[in-house]
């Protein structure tokens, strides 16, 4: 079989592969929104007082019962959870309760500094498994491996926002490096430079949150690459320790590296909303509690929703990579 074909092969499976999860991706969104929907429902918090707050004590009986029948909370669930899946086909998502704000543009307004922060978190995450998984796998049984081996293991069951206060406590507040909290300084623009000041703290917690797993991986992932046949060929030929390492052994050991990768952004997403309420950054994660508390389902929903899809995306675009990288990957998965 020739080069083109195989090629031309490769490129159908995955395009197949690709087709077969977005086909599943449309059932897990129903199941997802049918299952926020329903926690909704059987929330003891009434959502007519979330919307008032303290003004509900003062409030007009009548002004209140205006307010259900606006907000729909008259109509039976059924009804209520068509009438938010119609708007959802139609592209629009609601309007936030809590927020008093179309879903669409909070969303539009929190979603990129979340993104910048997930992002950046990720490439942390990346560099520090890349640099210490393979120093320790290369130095294997050296003091070096025992500490990033202790340190992993001992940072992989402490929670992102105790990392949080801890960074604040010793880079903020002790040294006075970085700023404690919030986007920019008190009244100052969100200039690049602000921006990028802010941002590094909580970054770099999201990203060290991340790490000892993958840390671990790549590790381990290299010592098991090391013992292969090709590996101990291209030593066999007398080429140099680093070549041997990093040409030879770590492409192999990055295949699974990847697909761990797509397994991580759950967690990613979690850690972000933890580490955004820590830091007062201007991401969803304000915006989940609020609704979480006021029983927000339109924008508890979109939410949810949108978690949902950088979790399936996470894993396609691994499953996707691998398939990629390596052609003896099946792709009928």
């Amino acid at each position: 079989m020739s080069a083109g074909t195989a090629s031309r092969g490769r490129g159908r499976a995955v395009l197949g592969l690709v087709g077969r999860r977005l086909a599943l991706a449309v059932p897990v969104f129903g199941l997802v929104s049918v299952g926020v929907f329903a926690l909704g429902a059987i929330s003891p918090f009434d959502p007519v007082y979330q919307y008032y707050g303290s003004r509900i004590f003062t409030a007009d009986e009548a002004d209140v019962a205006r307010v259900r029948a606006e907000l729909g909370l008259d109509d039976g669930l059924l009804a209520q959870f068509g009438r938010w899946a119609g708007g959802l086909l139609s592209g629009d998502l609601g309007t936030s309760r809590s927020l008093r704000q179309p879903v669409a543009q909070v969303l539009a307004e929190r979603l990129p500094w979340t993104l910048l922060l997930v992002c950046a978190g990720l490439a942390v995450a990346v560099l520090l498994a890349l640099v210490f998984g393979v120093w320790a796998a290369w130095r294997q049984g050296g003091w070096l491996d025992r500490v990033v081996t202790a340190v992993g293991h001992g940072l992989e069951g402490v929670p992102p926002f105790v990392l949080a206060l801890g960074a604040i406590a010793v880079f903020a507040l002790g040294l006075r490096w970085l700023p404690v909290a919030g986007l920019t300084d008190a009244g100052a623009a969100a200039s690049p430079g602000q921006v990028a000041r802010h941002l590094v703290l909580p970054a770099l917690v999201l990203g060290v949150s991340q790490s000892p797993w993958l840390v671990l991986h790549v590790r381990q992932s290299l010592l098991t690459a090391l013992a292969e046949d090709h590996v101990t060929g291209a030593r066999a030929r007398g080429l140099a320790e680093h070549v041997v390492v990093l040409r030879h052994a770590l492409p192999t050991a990055l295949l699974p590296f990847v697909t761990v990768l797509g397994a991580r952004v759950p967690e990613l997403v979690t850690g972000a909303v933890l580490v955004e309420e820590v830091f007062s950054w201007p991401g969803v994660a304000a915006a989940v509690v609020r609704a979480a508390l006021a029983v927000d389902f339109p924008l508890l929903a979109a939410l949810t929703l949108l978690a949902t899809a950088a979790v399936l995306l996470g894993s396609l675009l691994a499953d996707v990579a691998t398939a990629l990288l390596d052609p003896r990957v099946a792709t009928d998965g």
